[in-house]
């Protein structure tokens, strides 16, 4: 039932895939050298391996609801020249780790990774194992368009080691496919998910979004319906964030066409019924999984992580981001590259670090990160562990009058209401994020 309490927190917050968030990066204390330290550093802590995201940013049409960095482009000739800039900013990377460096997991972004070709893939992943290996039980995944990702291309990527794949669906529903622009059939998503199973993927997740234009309650209760019936492994359903001051392609339709505040909770309301329904566990904001997939499996033994991809059972040390606008972790450093691909590969071919902007975490940080972490990945805290400041016990004061956390002996819990709205009780311990009105045209809305 929606009421003034949803109204209330509907309120532009991070998603709190990092803490600090990159709009409040402090990058004026922040150095390519800060940052080349902060990788050796993690590097040698890495005694599992480390993680390694590559951004493959280019799509042969514009989903108009996308927030990614993305390239629209039909011309395949860009896949060999982007990949080349790729592997060289690996091998400068490669001076920097340690000889017996391993590697934990890959993942695929984009972009839409299966837009480059099943032979250019192979090329990118055996070139990057040539001189560092994967652990035992490493984790390789990758993001996939079912109407364009082949049989060729599972089979490829499954012969160089990868095991679980992550389909963009979004909705089902031809009236929200066109005006999105992002059309695959029941039928494109069946056939890739038998291809897969026969093949040997092991975890298959289906990426879902409530809130998108003309969507309905009876429309998106359909599509979660036809997803269930095929019975991926995880699912992440995600909330639409409208922000067209940011992603130009968001204005090729209207406000009017959005689901009202109210319209879009009882999507998010229904949808999680139906998902919950089926034998899925809730593992936190927005990602739910089997209770015989790894993710449940972690999210149950406390061993939960979360990083800029999302949740996670595999946590490294040091998160490496190849490629235009990828995002390094070091856990005591964040660095992100450059947002267009003629400057990333202008950079490279010149042989200077593509890195723009980042963040040296204090010990402020490094702290209200853990506790962030903490609400994110198991909803409670232990307060001897990572007690309270002043100003985050005000902040939380009117959060346990609405409901939304409780403090038992020792513990402060995330409520079933608050499980909600993970985002707004993040921010109470937030001591960067800017409040103003210019600052929150940053971020969308907690629903």
């Amino acid at each position: 039932m929606y009421t003034s309490t949803f109204k209330k927190y509907n309120i532009p917050v991070p998603r709190y895939t990092s803490y600090p968030t990159v709009p409040c990066w402090d990058s004026e204390t922040w150095s390519t050298d800060a940052w080349l330290a902060s990788v050796q550093q993690a590097a040698e802590q890495a005694k599992e391996g480390i993680s390694i995201y590559i951004h493959l940013p280019y799509c042969e049409r514009l989903c108009t609801y996308c927030g990614c960095n993305t390239r629209i482009t039909k011309n395949h000739n860009v896949e060999l020249p982007y990949l080349t800039a790729v592997l060289q900013e690996w091998q400068m990377y490669l001076r920097v780790l340690p000889k017996d460096i391993s590697i934990n997991d890959i993942h695929l972004g984009g972009g839409t990774p299966t837009f480059f070709s099943p032979e250019n893939l192979s090329f990118l992943i055996n070139e990057l194992l040539t001189a560092v290996k994967p652990v035992h039980d490493a984790e390789f995944s990758f993001e996939a368009h079912p109407a364009n990702t082949s049989q060729e291309h599972l089979e490829t990527l499954y012969g160089l080691g990868f095991r679980r794949l992550s389909l963009g669906i979004q909705d089902f529903n031809p009236t929200v496919q066109r005006v999105i622009n992002r059309q695959q059939s029941p039928a494109d998503v069946i056939r890739v998910m038998q291809q897969a199973r026969r093949i040997g993927y092991t975890s298959i997740n289906f990426d879902l979004i409530y809130g998108l234009p003309l969507q309905t309650l009876e429309s998106v209760a359909e599509t979660i319906k036809i997803a269930m019936a095929m019975q991926p492994d995880r699912i992440a359903y995600y909330s639409y964030a409208h922000v067209p001051w940011l992603k130009p392609g968001q204005r090729l339709f209207t406000e009017a066409d959005l689901p009202s505040t109210e319209e879009k909770f009882n999507l998010y309301q229904r949808g999680t019924e139906i998902i919950k329904a089926a034998g899925y566990l809730d593992i936190g904001m927005d990602h739910f999984a089997f209770p015989t997939d790894k993710l449940a499996i972690a999210a149950q033994s406390n061993c939960l992580h979360r990083n800029f991809m999302g949740y996670t059972d595999k946590h490294s040390p040091l998160l490496l981001g190849l490629g235009v606008s990828s995002i390094s972790d070091s856990w005591t450093a964040f660095a992100q590259n450059v947002k267009t691909v003629k400057e990333y590969e202008d950079l490279i071919a010149q042989g200077k670090w593509p890195v723009c902007k980042g963040h040296v975490l204090t010990e402020e940080d490094i702290a209200i990160r853990k506790q962030i972490l903490g609400l994110m990945c198991s909803g409670q805290l232990d307060l001897a562990e990572m007690p309270l400041s002043e100003t985050t016990k005000q902040r939380l004061k009117p959060l346990i009058t609405d409901g939304m956390v409780a403090f038992e002996p020792g513990i402060l819990k995330v409520t079933h209401l608050g499980s909600s709205f993970l985002r707004n009780i993040c921010a109470a311990f937030d001591e960067r994020m800017d409040t103003s009105s210019e600052s929150n045209g940053r971020f969308s809305k907690a629903i």
